[in-house]
């Protein structure tokens, strides 16, 4: 083979200085022989495989598919795990550990001896977390996602992850199913391994990550346990290769016209609001300019293609067996910009111009939407909102999208919570239940809360939706009216926090207005008298006072403040 000096791999493997026999040697002592040390690329394989996150567990079998398709391709592959913030299990929220796995990523892939990196992800933050570290170390790097979960089946019908659960679980509370039924539901929802195969984070992500062109054509919808997933894996090991030695890297794939096309595709799949805050925070990482603003102007001339829950109908195997993102690329190519290259080195249209839709039902025509263009994610901005916040119009009651009622508030997840069963609790259907102190820095880490259950007393009476206006996010699997990611949020003093019990606050999504109708002297008074809250638990230590000291609003994506921009691959030699 021949010896590729420029690979940023021989810096440590390369030459007979000691420095270089000390980096093999070391090796060696693995079991490889010299063919592994003459001048081949040298691939990470990012494992975010783990107990902990039960969605990426099967990752680890992936990661041996990526290894032969290295090798075949003459590469060198070495694997190594990374933090993995798993959804089901961390507290106080995983978005804060979202950061934590992206300081991993980009410090793993900077201060060892790789030349290119599969980043094998699944659960919802892990995919966003991975990209945001590879394009700070802006080392040529791959997607590979670990796939959707077989459908959910109970009593003959196709449930969802997230949606169905929402769903049985506000039935539960208003009495209508019993325990064992939604013991019985419980049992027959997760079938495979994979995350949810809703378009909840996960999925979107998945999605997002093909559209970005940052991972190969075809990779975001195959279930987990398609064989042709294992057969993707393969490929993605050798076409790592190939970006070691083109020198590809994300710096030069996740360009401003790229984000364009992720905002698009998001609008069409019905995609998470969670899209939002990762896309700002992984432009954020490349320095380019995205804005809050850019996600209501781009979404409002794409319509919701894909019927899909929580939006729609269907579950993410039907998509895959529809066609994916490659066969929706068909349908919005005069929507998409032809220019930015992905992993393959083609653009993302070129690649899927041969695509076909294989069922209408399911990825719908322009002619036949699920719902018109402008009906996703809508900005609000307003005198609660002036950092702006979000409302996904696709999952809300469409009655409540123009809605002026009289404020609930509770200070706390807590406290709401605790009031939530009261079959007193001063409601009704016109009331906006207002819940703060979830945000970013409040929280900390901003819950995927902002879908509150409905009191018990309007499930009952047989309410089915509520203006809900928060600073914390919700699942991609989740709906309702629900205000989310209002900025700034109210631990650090926005008008949030000033909101009382009996306010009128107008909500008004096609003008795209959030109104505290509170007259400006009051709200001064209010100001003059508010004090900032105590600091959250824990945040006097470790990485959580990292967060809460450093964290950006939701309008610029939550990352950490000193994370923002690339560092590049560059790093000092080692002396031995």
């Amino acid at each position: 083979m021949d010896v590729n000096e420029n690979l940023r791999s021989r810096q440590w493997f390369g030459g007979d200085i000691k420095n270089g026999f000390i980096a093999r040697h070391h090796l060696r002592a693995t079991g490889l022989g010299s063919w592994a040390f003459d001048g081949r690329p040298v691939i990470g394989i990012c494992q975010s495989a783990s107990d902990l996150t039960p969605c990426n567990r099967h990752l680890t079998g992936m990661a041996e598919a990526v290894k032969r398709g290295i090798l075949r391709a003459g590469g060198l592959p070495l694997e190594f795990p990374v933090f993995s913030p798993g959804e089901p299990f961390l507290r106080p929220s995983s978005m804060m550990y979202r950061n934590l796995m992206a300081i991993d990523v980009e410090e793993a892939l900077r201060a060892n001896p790789l030349d290119a990196a599969v980043l094998l992800t699944g659960c919802d933050k892990t995919t966003p977390a991975a990209i945001m570290g590879a394009a700070s170390a802006d080392l040529p790097s791959i997607v590979l996602t670990g796939g959707p979960m077989l459908n959910g089946r109970f009593k003959g019908k196709a449930v969802g992850s997230g949606t169905d659960i929402w769903r049985m679980s506000e039935e539960l509370r208003a009495g209508r199913i019993g325990a064992q039924e939604f013991t019985d539901f419980e049992s027959c929802l997760n079938r495979s391994a994979g995350h949810c195969m809703t378009m909840g984070t996960a999925s979107t992500m998945a999605c997002l990550a093909e559209a970005l062109g940052m991972m190969l054509p075809g990779g975001a919808a195959l279930p987990a346990v398609d064989a042709r997933r294992t057969v993707l894996a393969e490929e993605t090991g050798a076409r790592a290769v190939g970006l070691a030695r083109e020198g590809l890297t994300p710096g030069r794939i996740l360009t401003r016209e790229a984000f364009e096309n992720a905002i698009v595709v998001n609008a069409a799949i019905g995609g998470s609001t969670n899209a939002v805050l990762h896309l700002l925070a992984i432009a954020g990482r490349v320095e380019v300019p995205l804005e809050l603003d850019d996600f209501d102007r781009i979404a409002r001339r794409v319509p919701l293609l894909v019927d899909l829950m929580p939006s729609g109908r269907f579950l993410m195997e039907e998509f895959a067996y529809a066609g994916g993102v490659p066969a929706l690329v068909t349908r919005i190519r005069d929507l998409l910009h032809a220019t930015p290259v992905t992993v393959t080195g083609r653009p993302l249209t070129e690649e899927c111009k041969d695509a076909e839709v294989y069922d209408d039902a399911v990825i719908r025509t322009a002619d036949g939407p699920v719902q018109e263009p402008g009906s996703g994610i809508a900005v609000l901005r307003g005198s609660l909102a002036p950092g702006g916040a979000i409302v996904k119009q696709s999952a809300a009651a469409p009655e409540l999208l123009v809605h002026e009622g009289p404020a609930l508030v509770f200070d706390s997840l807590e406290e709401y919570t605790a009031a939530a069963d009261d079959p007193d609790l001063d409601v009704s259907a016109d009331t906006v239940l207002v819940v703060r102190g979830m945000g970013p820095r409040g929280y900390p880490g901003m819950p995927e809360a902002g879908n509150l259950p409905l009191p018990r007393r309007l499930l009952e009476a047989g309410v089915s939706d509520l203006v809900r206006i928060t600073d914390a996010r919700m699942s991609g699997t989740a709906y309702g009216t629900c205000v989310l990611h209002v900025a700034p949020e109210s631990a650090v003093g926005g008008p949030l926090a000033l909101v009382r019990t009996g306010d009128r606050i107008l909500l008004d999504v096609p003008a795209r207005r959030l109104d505290l109708l509170v007259e400006p002297e009051v709200l001064a008074v209010r100001r003059d008298e508010w004090t900032a809250p105590p600091p959250p638990p824990g945040s006097g230590r470790g990485f959580t006072r990292l967060h809460v000291e450093h964290v950006l609003q939701a309008d610029r994506g939550c990352d950490l403040d000193f994370l923002v921009g690339s560092s590049g691959s560059d790093v000092p030699r080692k002396a031995f």
